[in-house]
């Protein structure tokens, strides 16, 4: 299947060193020296065996835990998950030749199949796996699905999809604040409601008349605009808006600036180089 990269994982030698307490996987098995081959490499001889290799510091290793967590409900135990700790178990990631998080790794009949680094998004990752289990099927190992499994989706979640649908973002905007109190810090609901406060923002407003009219020494017409550009995809635009603006303004509306631009990153792939350059300006505009 070969590699796809998705985006840059992140380098072990960069994250922050980990606290000394073994942190324990929401989802899957996890992989250890003494069971490696006896539970997992064997196993891959009746099913599908896919490597998480996974670390605490890592949000982004931690978001694709929870999508292959849930893929896994969904798709029945037809494949086994296992996560390997790269803080508690470097002979494993050693032996794996892991050298970045999140990297996942598929074993089908005792042969390592190398399947994606970074965090694909969770459609590509339902792809991956639906053709990962058609190639094992082809060679007598598991079965192949019966036809595509969605992605089990919380109760908010739909809720949300449901008013979007209908055009209510005051509604989708609900769902998503309750979901994010049950379960704080769901990056999808976090990115969910950035882009519904964002179409409740520039409701009504009309782009071109906006973007005409702006003032650099009004806070509103910045921000709007700001929202303007990235709704329409001009990221770079905005994010160069509201870092002069966080340079220019003072106390509170500096404030604003600043976690108003900081909300819009969460709209933006978190590879996306225009994303990092911008998150390193914020840094030496407020440092």
């Amino acid at each position: 299947m070969g590699r796809a990269n998705f985006g840059n994982a992140f380098d072990l030698s960069t994250l922050k060193k980990p606290t000394g307490q073994a942190a324990t996987p929401s989802h899957g098995k996890q992989v250890t020296q003494e069971n490696l081959i006896s539970d997992f490499v064997a196993k891959s001889k009746e099913c599908v065996v896919i490597l998480l290799a996974w670390s605490a510091r890592s949000a982004q290793a931690g978001q694709v835990l929870e999508t292959l967590g849930k893929l896994e409900i969904a798709d029945k135990n037809a494949w086994l998950l296992g996560v390997v700790d790269v803080d508690t178990q470097p002979q494993v990631a050693q032996a794996l030749q892991v050298k970045s998080v999140p990297v996942a790794i598929a074993i089908i009949g005792e042969q390592l199949l190398p399947l994606f680094e970074s965090a694909p998004a969770a459609d590509q990752i339902r792809l991956v796996i639906n053709k990962l289990l058609e190639l094992a099927s082809q060679k007598g190992i598991g079965s192949a699905p019966d036809g595509p499994t969605e992605m089990p989706m919380e109760p908010e979640e739909q809720a949300a999809y449901a008013a979007m649908e209908k055009g209510d973002y005051k509604a989708a905007k609900i769902s998503y604040e309750a979901w994010l109190k049950r379960k704080p810090n769901e990056q999808v609901a976090v990115v969910g409601l950035a882009q519904v406060n964002l179409m409740l923002r520039i409701e009504g407003l009309d782009p071109t008349l906006t973007l005409k009219n702006a003032k650099d020494h009004d806070l509103t017409s910045q921000l709007m605009c700001a929202d303007i550009e990235i709704a329409t995809g001009n990221y770079e635009a905005a994010f160069d808006r509201l870092i002069k603006a966080v340079k220019s303004f003072t106390g509170e509306d500096r404030d604003k600036a600043k976690n108003h631009l900081i909300s819009l990153f969460n709209l933006v792939d978190p590879t996306d180089p225009r994303l990092v350059k911008a998150r390193t300006q914020l840094a030496s505009a407020l440092f």
